[in-house]
C-alpha cells in the first residue's frame, strides 16, 4: 500500500523531559475502527473509498492481508481506495494473519462472500489469551461449519444456497472483535440475525454505519443488542473514519501529566466521557471549546482508582496512559485490570522511572511520587509505549525507550505531533544512542 513506515534500523524513542506542551493537535482516524472496516469492504462486490485512515504499521499489515485474497488497494495521503469486485481466494496466508489479530476479521465476510473462509490462528500484541471461540460459535449459530485444524479455521456453509442463516446469538462477554466478525457476516446472510450481549463501543458502530452506507440493514448498534437483517448484496460506498478517541485521551494525559494546556481536534467528546470523569475525578479541566475540539487545563493532581471494563466503561486501552498520570498524583490509587489479564507488564518499566507502584493480582497499587526521573525502559504492547512516552515527557532528565515497533503499530505520528507541540524528543538508532539499554 506504499505507506509510511519507519526505517527497520533497531531505534530508541529519546525524551528530554519537563518540557512544557502548548497548541492544537491533530487527532488521526481510529485504528480500531479502520482495521474492522478493512475487512469489512470484502463483504461489497464493487469499490470503497475510506477516508480518515490512520497511517500505521497495523494499517500496513490489514491492507497486505486484503490484497493478498484479491482486491486491489491504493493509498493517497489518508484516503485509502479498494476494489474489492473480484475475491480470488479465501485462504490469507499465516505470514501475513500472524502479525496482526485485526486480521482475523476477515473470516466473516469471506465466508459470506465465498461460502468459505480458511482463516490462520491470529497474532498481535501479547497482552492475554483473547481466544476466537465466540466468533466461532457465532458463525455456527449462522449455520456455518467450522473445525480448527494445524493452527487454521476451515469455515464452510453447507448446502445449496451457500448463505448463512439469521440466527440468534448470545455472547458470554461483550467481545469487541466476535460483535464485529459475527456483524459483518450477518449483513448477507438469509434472514435476520439478533446479537445479544453485544459490544458497544464506537468502534462497533462506526462498522456498522459502514455496513448500512453500503446498503446494509443493521439496527441497534451501540446497544448491547443489535439486529442485522440479511441483504443479498451490498454496493460502493464513501465513508470516513471517526477520530481515534485513545490517541485523544493520550493526549489529554501528556497535557495534564506536562501540566500544559492543550486542545485537541476533531475529537467526539461522547467518546472519552469514561476517561475525561476519571480525570476531572483528578482535578485536570477538560473543556468542549467546540462541539469536536477539546481543551485539557492541568490542575493539583488527586489520585483515583479506575477499574477497566467493556464500552461504556473505563477503556483497558487507556489503563497504562493514567497509570503514568497516577504515578505523581497526590496520595494512593488502585487500577484494576479485568480485561485483559497480561496487561500490568508496564508496571515494572514505570518502577524504573521511579514510580511506586505494587502489584496484586490484576491491581495495581500505586502511591504518588513527587516526580519520575528518566530511564531506559522498554515498550511492552500498543498501550505500555504510550503511557512511557508520557512519563517520559514529564520526567526529570533523559527517557529512552525501545520497543518502538509497537508504538508504530497503534499512533500516527506521534512524535511528530509532540514535536509539534513542544515536546523535545527524537528517534535515534541504537548506536546513535550510545545509552545503557535496560535488560529485557
Amino acid at each position: 500500500m506504499n505507506l509510511p513506515t519507519h526505517n527497520q534500523t533497531p531505534s530508541l524513542l529519546k525524551i528530554s523531559g519537563e518540557s512544557k506542551l502548548q497548541g492544537n493537535v491533530t487527532i488521526s482516524g481510529a485504528k480500531n475502527s479502520a482495521l474492522a472496516i478493512m475487512a469489512g469492504t470484502l463483504l461489497c462486490s464493487g469499490q470503497c473509498r475510506l477516508r480518515n485512515i490512520p497511517s500505521l504499521v497495523d494499517i500496513n499489515h490489514m491492507g497486505d492481508v486484503l490484497a493478498s485474497v484479491g482486491p486491489k488497494l491504493h493509498r493517497e495521503k489518508d484516503i485509502l481506495d479498494l476494489d474489492t469486485q473480484e475475491i480470488t481466494t479465501s485462504k490469507p496466508p499465516y505470514e501475513l494473519v500472524s502479525r496482526l489479530r485485526a486480521s482475523f476479521f476477515v473470516i466473516g465476510p469471506l465466508l459470506a462472500r465465498l461460502g468459505v473462509a480458511r482463516v490462520p490462528l491470529p497474532g498481535g500484541c501479547a497482552i492475554g489469551a483473547r481466544p476466537v471461540d465466540l466468533h466461532v460459535r457465532g458463525l455456527e449459530a449462522m449455520g456455518a461449519k467450522v473445525r480448527i485444524e494445524h493452527g487454521i479455521v476451515h469455515a464452510d456453509i453447507p448446502g445449496y444456497k451457500n448463505r448463512l442463516q439469521g440466527g440468534e446469538i448470545y455472547l458470554d462477554y461483550p467481545s469487541v472483535g466476535a460483535t464485529e466478525t459475527i456483524l459483518m457476516a450477518a449483513t448477507l446472510a438469509e434472514g435476520e440475525t439478533k446479537i445479544e450481549n453485544a459490544a458497544r463501543e464506537p468502534e462497533v458502530v462506526d462498522l456498522a454505519n459502514f455496513c448500512n452506507a453500503m446498503g446494509a440493514n443493521v439496527q441497534g448498534a451501540g446497544t448491547n443488542t443489535i439486529t442485522i437483517s440479511g441483504v443479498k448484496s451490498l454496493h460502493s460506498v464513501d465513508y470516513s473514519i471517526i477520530p481515534d478517541r485513545i490517541e485523544a485521551g493520550t493526549f489529554l494525559v501528556a497535557g495534564a501529566i506536562t501540566h500544559s494546556e492543550i486542545s485537541l481536534s476533531p475529537v467526539i467528546p461522547e467518546h472519552l466521557i469514561p476517561v475525561i470523569a476519571k480525570l476531572r475525578a483528578m482535578g485536570v479541566k477538560i473543556l468542549m471549546e467546540e462541539p469536536n475540539c477539546l481543551r485539557v487545563i492541568p490542575g493539583s493532581l488527586q489520585g483515583t482508582d479506575i477499574e477497566t471494563l467493556p464500552y461504556p466503561g473505563f477503556p483497558t486501552d487507556m489503563q497504562a496512559q493514567l497509570m503514568a498520570l497516577l504515578a505523581i498524583s497526590e496520595g494512593d490509587s488502585v487500577i484494576t485490570e479485568t480485561v485483559f489479564e497480561n496487561r500490568l507488564r508496564h508496571v515494572a518499566e514505570l518502577k524504573r522511572m521511579g514510580a511506586d507502584i505494587r502489584l496484586k493480582g490484576q491491581q495495581a497499587i500505586i502511591r504518588g511520587v513527587s516526580m519520575l526521573t528518566g530511564a531506559p525502559v522498554v515498550a511492552t504492547d500498543l498501550r505500555a509505549s504510550a503511557a512511557l512516552v508520557v512519563a517520559g515527557l514529564a520526567a526529570k532528565g533523559t527517557t529512552t525507550i525501545q520497543g518502538l515497533h509497537h508504538l508504530d503499530r497503534g499512533y500516527d505520528n506521534l512524535e511528530g505531533k509532540l514535536r509539534q507541540l513542544g515536546a523535545n524528543l527524537e528517534r535515534v538508532t541504537v548506536d546513535e544512542a550510545d545509552l545503557p539499554l535496560p535488560i529485557m
